[in-house]
C-alpha cells in the first residue's frame, strides 16, 4: 500500500461497523528560527488576542506587529531609523554583519555614507580627506565597487545626520515631564568671530543626567544683553522648550545681567517660569571661584614670577632640559617623575599646577643655578621657596574645589553649599595667618567673595537640603560656624524658599491630577452614555425580533386551525 492510498483516513473494523480514524501526517514544513539581525533590537512577545505575533523594541519599548506572511520585519526595520534609544551606528554595524553572514558582502551606499559621516564627526576629520589620492586608492583596493563621496557630499551627509539626531533630541526634550536647566557662554574664534553655545541639562526617563548642546552658532555683534536674550529665546522656541525652563547659568559679565532680566521678563509673560523666575538666574560657581583666586594672585610677589620664567628658560631648548635632568643624578633620593608645566593666564588652576610641579625640584633648581649662569636670575631664594610652598598649600583647597565643582559626569548642585562654606572658612582663617603675604591675599580674596557669595545661592542650597547625607541640619551647623547670630534667619530663609517651590510643584501636580480625573470622569460618562445607547438599541432589536416570532407562530396556528376545519 503506497502513500497515496494511505490518506488521512484509515478504517478499522469494530464488530460489523467501520469507524473512521484520523491520522496526522508529519508536517513537511518546520518553523525556521529568526535569522534576521534586526532581532538584536527587538524582543518577541508571542501572539496577541488577534493571533498576530508581536515584537517589542528594546530601546523605546514600543510594540509592533511582526510575524507571519502579512507582518514581516520591514516595519520594525523602518522603526530603527527613528528610534531615539538605539544608536544609528549599531544599526549600520548590524546590517554589515548580516551581509557578511550571507557570504557575499554587498555594500549599501546609504549605510556606508552614514557610517563615514559619523566617523568624520567623531574623529573631527577634515572633509577633504576623501580627496587624498592614497586614501582613495586604499578604499578602492578594499572594495572596488564602493564609490567614495566628494567633500561636498560628506558635508551634506553630516548635515543630514545632524538633522536626524536633532529631531530625536527634540522629541526627547518635548516628551520628558520635568524641567530643563540651561548653561550658555560666548566664545570668540581666532578670527574674532563671535559664537554662542547653549547647553541643556536634564534628567531623562531612565533617571540619568544628560547634557546636550542644543546650539553652537554664530553670534554677530553687538553682544549686548538684549541681543543675547533675543538669540537665546529664539533658540528655545526652535527647540520647543521655552515653557520648560527652570534656570540658566551664566558667567559674571555685565551684559549677562541685562540678558537675564530681559529673558526672564520674556519667559514670565508667557507663564513659563516657576515662582515668577525667582530661581531663574544662577551664577557660575567655577567662574566666581576663578575671579576670587585671580584677585589673590595679583599680590603673590616675585617668587611665582621667577618660577614661571625659570620653567620657560628650561623648556626653551632640549639641551637645557637634558642638563637639568642630569642634576637629579647628583641629588640622592630625588627623581624626575613629573614634568614641569607652565600656567595659562585664563586658568588659575594651571598656576597651582605649575607651583606644585616645581616645588619638589627646588634642590635641582639650586644645583642647575650653579651649572648654568644664565639661570641664576630665575631661581628663587630660600625665603621665596618657603613663601611659595605656603602659597601652594593655601591654594590647594581652591584647586580641589574647582575640580569638584567643574565635573560634568555627576551632579554638582548638592556640592555647592559645603564647598562655598569651606572656602569662606579658609578665607576667614587666612585673615589671622602669621604670614603677611597669605594675610594680604586673603583680604583681597575676601572682598571678591563678599561681592558674589556673601549671600549663598538659595536654589543651589536646595541641593544640600535634598541630599540625604546632609539635609537641613547641615545648613544649621554651617551657618552657626560662620555667624551664630544670623544663622537662624538664614536657615529659615532657605527653608521658606524651598517650601514655596514645593507648593508650586504640588499645585501643578494637583492640577494635572484633577484634569486627569475630569478627563476620566468625562470618558466614563461618555462611555456609560454610549453603553446605554447600545443597550437600548439591543433591547429594541430583541423586542422587534420577538414580536416577529410571535406573529409567525400565531400565523402558523391560524393556518393549522383552518386546515383542520376544512377537513372536518
Amino acid at each position: 500500500m503506497n502513500s497515496e492510498t494511505v490518506s488521512n483516513l484509515v478504517t478499522t473494523r469494530v464488530g460489523s461497523e467501520a469507524a473512521p480514524v484520523e491520522v496526522d501526517e508529519p508536517s513537511s514544513k518546520r518553523l525556521r528560527p529568526a535569522t534576521s539581525d534586526v532581532w538584536k533590537f527587538f524582543k518577541k512577545l508571542g501572539p496577541d488576542k488577534d493571533g498576530v505575533e508581536r515584537a517589542e523594541c528594546k530601546g523605546c519599548k514600543k510594540v509592533f506587529k511582526a510575524g507571519g506572511k502579512r507582518y514581516g520585519t520591514s516595519t520594525i526595520k523602518r522603526h530603527l531609523d527613528s528610534c531615539t534609544q538605539i544608536k544609528h551606528e549599531d544599526i549600520g554595524q548590524t546590517i554589515a554583519e548580516l551581509q557578511l553572514k550571507m557570504g557575499s558582502l554587498k555594500i549599501d551606499s546609504g549605510v556606508a555614507r552614514d557610517m563615514f559621516a559619523g566617523y568624520v564627526v567623531a574623529g573631527d576629520k577634515p572633509f577633504n580627506m576623501v580627496d587624498d589620492r592614497r586614501f582613495r586608492n586604499w578604499v578602492k583596493y578594499i572594495s572596488p565597487t564602493l564609490k567614495l563621496p566628494s567633500r561636498n557630499t560628506v558635508k551634506a551627509d553630516i548635515v543630514k545626520v545632524h538633522k536626524r539626531e536633532a529631531a530625536k533630541l527634540k522629541k526627547i526634550l518635548v516628551s520628558i515631564p520635568n524641567r530643563i536647566c540651561l548653561t550658555s557662554d560666548l566664545w570668540t574664534s581666532s578670527t574674532n568671530e563671535g559664537f554662542i553655545c547653549l547647553t541643556a541639562h536634564f534628567v531623562d526617563e531612565n533617571w540619568k543626567l544628560q547634557s546636550k548642546i542644543l546650539n553652537f552658532c554664530h553670534m554677530p555683534p553687538p553682544h549686548t544683553g538684549y541681543e543675547l536674550s533675543s538669540k537665546i529665546f529664539t533658540l528655545l522656541t526652535e527647540w520647543k522648550v521655552d515653557k520648560k525652563i527652570f534656570s540658566i547659568t551664566l558667567d559674571n559679565a555685565s551684559s549677562n545681567d541685562t540678558c537675564v532680566e530681559h529673558l526672564k521678563s520674556t519667559l514670565d509673560v508667557h507663564g513659563s517660569l516657576l515662582c515668577g523666575g525667582e530661581f531663574f538666574h544662577v551664577r557660575c560657581s567655577a567662574h566666581i571661584l576663578n575671579l576670587i583666586v585671580q584677585d589673590g594672585m595679583k599680590i603673590c610677589g616675585d617668587a611665582v614670577c621667577k618660577i614661571r620664567e625659570g620653567i620657560k628658560f628650561l623648556r626653551k631648548s632640549e639641551s637645557r632640559m637634558v642638563k637639568f635632568k642630569e642634576c637629579f643624578e647628583d641629588i640622592e633620593g630625588l627623581e624626575y617623575t613629573t614634568a614641569l608645566c607652565l600656567d595659562v593666564p585664563t586658568r588659575w588652576n594651571s598656576l597651582y599646577a605649575m607651583l606644585a610641579s616645581a616645588i619638589p625640584y627646588k634642590k635641582a633648581f639650586e644645583l642647575y643655578k650653579v651649572k648654568e649662569a644664565g639661570f641664576r636670575e630665575y631661581c628663587p631664594s630660600s625665603d621665596e621657596w618657603r613663601r611659595t610652598e605656603k602659597i601652594c598649600d593655601f591654594l590647594l583647597p581652591f584647586y580641589e574645589t574647582t575640580k569638584l565643582m567643574s565635573g560634568t559626569s555627576y551632579p554638582t548642585s548638592n556640592l555647592y553649599f559645603l564647598q562655598v562654606w569651606q572656602i569662606q572658612l579658609i578665607l576667614m582663617n587666612s585673615l589671622k595667618n602669621d604670614e603677611v603675604l597669605i594675610r594680604n591675599m586673603g583680604e583681597k580674596m575676601m572682598i571678591k567673595f563678599k561681592k558674589y557669595w556673601e549671600e549663598y545661592s538659595v536654589v543651589l542650597a536646595f541641593g544640600a537640603v535634598l541630599d540625604p547625607r546632609f539635609k537641613l541640619n547641615t545648613l544649621v551647623h554651617c551657618y552657626n560656624e560662620i555667624d551664630p547670630i544670623s544663622a537662624k534667619d538664614k536657615v529659615e530663609h532657605v527653608k521658606s524658599k524651598l517650601y514655596k517651590l514645593f507648593e508650586v510643584y504640588d499645585q501643578n501636580s494637583s492640577t494635572t491630577v484633577e484634569s486627569s480625573s475630569q478627563l476620566s470622569s468625562n470618558f466614563s460618562q461618555a462611555t456609560s452614555s454610549a453603553i446605554g445607547t447600545q443597550l437600548i438599541k439591543i433591547v429594541g432589536v430583541s423586542i422587534f425580533i420577538y414580536l416577529i416570532i410571535c406573529i409567525f407562530n400565531f400565523s402558523c396556528f391560524l393556518i393549522h386551525i383552518l386546515f383542520v376545519i376544512q377537513r372536518i
